[in-house]
């Protein structure tokens, strides 16, 4: 069955939305006072800039699931889960120098991830830098600006030593936490939804289906986090770590 037609006011969206990004002003849409959008139009309108993206040589990577962890509900006021897409292109390696005015405000979260194997099982886990553009510009933040800003992802930083480390590695795991510049700033669980990472994956899994989309083996999944989202600064050294040992680092000039 063919997929449905796009209605033509939302594929223009689509078009502003990914030539926001690439401009490096975000959403701009929802800066205007009399934008409104629901929650299914905005996973059409992130569907859609993904197709964008994809077909200007760009690929899907993977998923990530937001809004889900204590910090950053009560940070935003609003509760999720909501999915979004990670791409290719913004997938970094642990070590790596990120340049800030590459980002609209950077801000990071620490978070476990997940490699998806063949028959769509968990192949490794490991924590991972989730980066960010951090820009809202409604007046009050919704689901559906979250949505359509793709989650407001930015990409993420990945530890190749870590990156085949199976599920099993972590189960005695205790503490998740983010240092910048040797200060830990924020630390709390490993998973941020009650069952861990499997409640984490079939949520994401039925949540695809419902617009026909699917996992595939490679692909990273961003399990969600119980902390907040952290605003970073040129100079910053970012480290995220598990039961105090350093997993995964990053530095922004």
């Amino acid at each position: 069955m063919a997929a449905p037609a796009i209605p033509r006011s939302l594929q223009a969206l689509a078009r502003q939305q990914w030539r926001d990004y690439r401009r490096m002003v975000p959403g701009c849409a929802f800066g205007d006072p009399g934008f409104s959008l629901t929650l299914d139009d905005a996973y059409t309108v992130q569907m859609e800039v993904a197709r964008l993206r994809c077909a200007a040589g760009d690929a899907v990577a993977g998923y990530k699931i937001g809004c889900i962890g204590p910090g950053v509900v009560m940070q935003f006021g609003m509760s999720g889960p909501i999915h979004a897409r990670l791409f290719r292109s913004e997938i970094c390696s642990g070590g790596d120098t990120l340049r800030y005015d590459a980002y609209a405000n950077l801000a990071i979260e620490g978070e476990m991830a997940l490699r998806i194997g063949e028959g769509n099982r968990i192949f490794a886990a490991f924590p991972v830098i989730e980066l960010h553009h951090f820009v809202f510009r409604a007046p009050k933040k919704t689901l559906a600006e979250l949505v359509a800003n793709n989650g407001i992802n930015a990409g993420a930083v990945i530890p190749a030593h870590l990156e085949t480390k199976p599920l099993d590695h972590w189960l005695n795991a205790k503490t998740l936490s983010v240092s910048v510049n040797g200060v830990v700033i924020d630390a709390g669980a490993l998973w941020a939804m009650p069952g861990g990472p499997t409640e984490a994956l079939d949520w994401l899994r039925n949540d695809l289906g419902r617009f026909g989309d699917g996992l595939k083996p490679g692909d990273l999944v961003l399990a969600g986090t119980p902390l907040g989202l952290h605003p970073i600064e040129p100079g910053d050294h970012v480290v995220v770590s598990v039961d105090g040992k350093e997993c995964v680092d990053c530095y922004i000039a």
